[in-house]
């Protein structure tokens, strides 16, 4: 009995001293570089594993006697390293560079003509149709179907190279034994070191911040308080980034938001705590129960943000009037709205809405960027749950990202809300290294609208004509 209890405080001892230093260093918002001295060690690993690939690629070759020329055994080599893979919690799919390069894409603007306007302007004339113009068409047609812009941006991204988080029917785990022996020691380490490890800092950050923010809710509404509120979610959201072992660079801070609405397209939840662990933010979004509703009401006492009923969040003058209060006051911590209202994976950016550049006031564009050797961080919301999701945050090997501060914009005289919107998108397209798509993302869950068919419809007749 004395020998199992010996046993248990000596791993107990040092875990315990160890989550401690590390929440102490949280407090004084200090790094050891611990976490950067992990991702560097990680980036020679994955360098010997495609060294060691691309060899075994060109070795295989030579003993099948096959007489190729260097070009030809780097191109196979190369095959070993991209293509037919997927991560342990996600499918193949196509990274952001495409395939096929498309004309440009028709979406109706406020000066188009609606397909009825056009049949009563065209009704007396004569029509010359021209069948060959159906051509594009059928190739436009053939050409979704290998490979849809939109589809394609809600799948996980694909890899250049192997990560040794990846099952792939190459089976590299197994070129040879080195490999062996480094794919088993790193997943003994991130599933029996990691994993446990990760979801007790995890534990201890959410109590952590849901302590903190309730007592600071009852500091009274002033300067003190609002340095307080920073000086606690600046740690409690370090603590929280400890158990994903976050790596986060920023640049440009001197663009960092300090009042009105910040915007920043959307890959995972997780943007919020990357973005919290720098700066305080005000959220926006729907109220919700059980947990996550404790967490709201808990944020909500220590700082201001706006949470709506659900049917309260459907009523875009509702939103836009609340949105305006907030920015209208100096003391409030800029609002951070991600305007694509939904994950996109990593490799572009797509439709922003328009209510959040209605509002007037400066705009304060954020590109997020993450690094998929180490892990994916998109969230497939409608393939994966919430707690599924974390898993697999917590069962990769880090989550490294570059966030960009971007210079303040406003609305030009005479831009549309829309037009402001691209702009700002546009600029973070760029920064981000993303690709700039005009699809809206809620094509993932709806059809899409009327409109748009329609205007696909008007310019496929005049193309029959001969216009």
């Amino acid at each position: 009995m004395m020998f199992s209890t010996t046993v248990l405080d000596f791993f107990c001892i040092p875990f315990i001293v160890f989550i401690s230093f590390l929440i102490i260093l949280s407090a004084v918002n200090k790094s050891v570089g611990v976490r950067r001295a992990y991702v560097k060690l990680l980036l020679k690993v994955f360098e010997f594993g495609r060294l060691s690939i691309e060899t075994a690629a060109k070795e295989r070759l030579k003993k099948e006697g096959e007489e190729a020329s260097p070009a030809f055994i780097e191109a196979k080599s190369n095959d070993y390293n991209i293509s037919h893979q997927k991560t342990e919690n996600s499918l193949p799919t196509t990274n952001g560079n495409t395939l096929i390069s498309r004309d440009s894409v028709l979406l109706p603007t406020a000066n188009d003509t609606s397909s009825a306007d056009y049949e009563n302007s065209q009704k007396d004339e004569e029509m010359r149709f021209n069948l060959e113009k159906c051509l594009g068409y059928i190739k436009a047609g053939v050409e979704s179907i290998i490979e849809d812009e939109v589809t394609s941006r809600f799948e996980a991204e694909e890899l250049k190279s192997w990560n040794l988080l990846t099952r792939t029917n190459r089976q590299y785990e197994f070129i040879s034994l080195k490999i062996t022996l480094i794919w088993m020691t790193g997943f003994a380490v991130r599933y029996f070191v990691l994993l446990p490890l990760r979801i007790f800092v995890c534990f201890v950050g959410v109590v952590w911040l849901t302590v903190c923010t309730a007592v600071v809710g009852y500091i009274k509404d002033g300067e003190y308080k609002r340095r307080m509120v920073d000086q606690v979610l600046g740690h409690c959201f370090s603590v929280l980034s400890s158990a994903i072992s976050a790596v986060i660079y920023y640049h440009n801070e001197e663009n960092r938001p300090m009042n009105g609405i910040c915007v920043a397209n959307h890959t995972s939840p997780i943007d919020v705590l990357v973005l919290m662990c720098d700066n305080t933010y005000s959220l926006i979004g729907q109220r919700h129960g059980g947990f996550l509703g404790l967490l709201q009401r808990a944020l909500a006492r220590a700082s201001p943000h706006i949470w709506f009923e659900r049917g309260e969040a459907k009523d875009r003058h509702a939103v836009a009037e609340r949105l305006k209060q907030h920015v209208s006051n100096p003391n409030n911590p800029p609002i951070l709205i991600f305007p694509e209202g939904t994950c996109i994976n990593n490799t572009s950016v797509m439709q922003f809405k328009k209510g959040s550049f209605e509002v007037g006031g400066v705009i304060y564009p954020v590109a997020i960027k993450y690094d998929p050797r180490f892990g994916d961080a998109f969230w497939n919301s409608s393939k994966y749950s919430m707690m599924q999701y974390l898993y697999m945050m917590m069962t990769s090997w880090a989550i490294v990202c570059d966030v960009w501060y971007l210079p303040p914009m406003y609305r030009q005289e005479g831009e549309s809300a829309i037009d402001f919107a691209n702009r700002v998108k546009s600029v973070i397209a760029k920064q981000g290294g993303l690709v700039d798509l005009v699809w809206d993302g809620q094509l993932k869950r709806m059809k899409p609208k009327k409109e748009w068919k329609e205007m696909q419809q008007v310019e496929f007749a005049k193309q029959l004509k001969g216009d």
